[in-house]
């Protein structure tokens, strides 16, 4: 075993994670998921954009622990951007193996792995969090059990984000874009400049890092997403992307929580053309996209100290936050 992915746990036998083991850290994933009900929790699509990652190789970022009857038990990754002064840590204790230590022993891996691709790479400067390098971790405000282990570590709550649901059974608003601007459709053909579009949209928000194509592929390939359900805003005469709305459904969760949720994924307005009313009316075409799909709520995630005043015009619209969760951030 490479000795990059020791953990202090003897309890389970420790390696990394290949693509032959996808359905079993899916299922462990799962069957804690089915404990602990986050709102949203890894698939196996997920996990095999992990294990196929090139800037996140899955050899010395990835961790499986397997107990004796080779049941994977326990999980951890490490993924980082070149250049960020932020790693971002994810991990995984099945029901019946928590309170053991596990979780503990999995945190000080990912720390020490953290330290090491810092290492290997330090981070830019001017990056965005500040300049020392830095480990987060994101949790839901109702999973209290990883909160203390993290308090206890040194991690601080850094920012609050919150999903916000909107019924669709209430009057939809309209659309009306001002003159020049025009709604559209995506097809692959847009999605290049979606990303450019995206990344110079979200320069300026909180912990937001550039997509690349690896990443930027997944999203519009993932097999959530509903291009039918999403948008953009050209400028007529340019043709260029003034702002898009990307949309995605899962239908598990769906089962799970009872409603069919139409999900904004990313929505962004490029600089330039802020302050024309185009977020709003990308909104309320999703809403009438979700509406036309069956859907019972619209929904998206917004931190809660957004700059361009998300919150507030999603308020506007009728969404209204459902629950809450927290970057915790630790410097190496």
């Amino acid at each position: 075993m490479d000795q990059d992915l020791n953990v202090d746990f003897p309890g389970l036998r420790w390696r990394a994670a290949t693509v032959s083991d996808v359905p079993a850290w899916a299922a462990l994933i799962a069957r804690t998921a089915a404990v602990e009900n986050p709102v949203w929790y890894e698939r196996a699509a997920d996990l095999r954009q992990q294990v196929e990652s090139r800037k996140n190789p899955p050899a010395t970022n990835t961790v499986l622990g397997l107990d004796d009857d080779g049941v994977t038990r326990a999980s951890a990754r490490i993924s980082r951007n070149p250049g960020a002064g932020t790693a971002h840590g994810f991990g995984c204790v099945d029901p019946g193996w928590q309170r053991r230590g596990v979780g503990g022993a999995l945190l000080g891996w990912l720390e020490e792995r953290a330290r090491q691709r810092f290492a290997e790479s330090p981070a830019a400067t001017g990056t965005a969090g500040g300049t020392a390098p830095r480990l987060r971790i994101h949790l839901e405000e109702q999973h209290s059990h990883q909160a203390r282990l993290l308090e206890s570590a040194g991690y601080t709550i850094v920012r609050y984000f919150n999903e916000m649901h909107r019924p669709l059974d209430q009057p939809l608003p309209g659309n009306v874009l001002a003159g020049g601007l025009e709604l559209a459709g995506i097809g692959p053909d847009l999605h290049e400049a979606v990303r450019v579009a995206h990344n110079e949209s979200f320069r300026d928000h909180w912990g937001s890092e550039p997509r690349d194509e690896e990443s930027w592929t997944f999203t519009v390939n993932h097999p959530q997403a509903r291009p039918d359900l999403s948008a953009v805003v050209l400028d007529s005469a340019t043709r260029e992307v003034a702002g898009y709305q990307l949309a995605s459904h899962d239908p598990d969760i769906a089962v799970q929580r009872g409603i069919r949720e139409g999900y904004t994924e990313l929505l962004g307005v490029r600089r330039e053309y802020r302050g024309r009313g185009i977020a709003q009316a990308l909104l309320a075409d999703a809403l009438r996209r979700f509406t036309a799909a069956g859907m019972d709520v619209a929904s998206l995630d917004v931190d809660s100290e957004n700059p361009t005043g998300a919150l507030a015009l999603y308020t506007k619209m009728g969404y209204r936050a459902v629950n809450t969760s927290m970057a915790w951030d630790k410097e190496l």
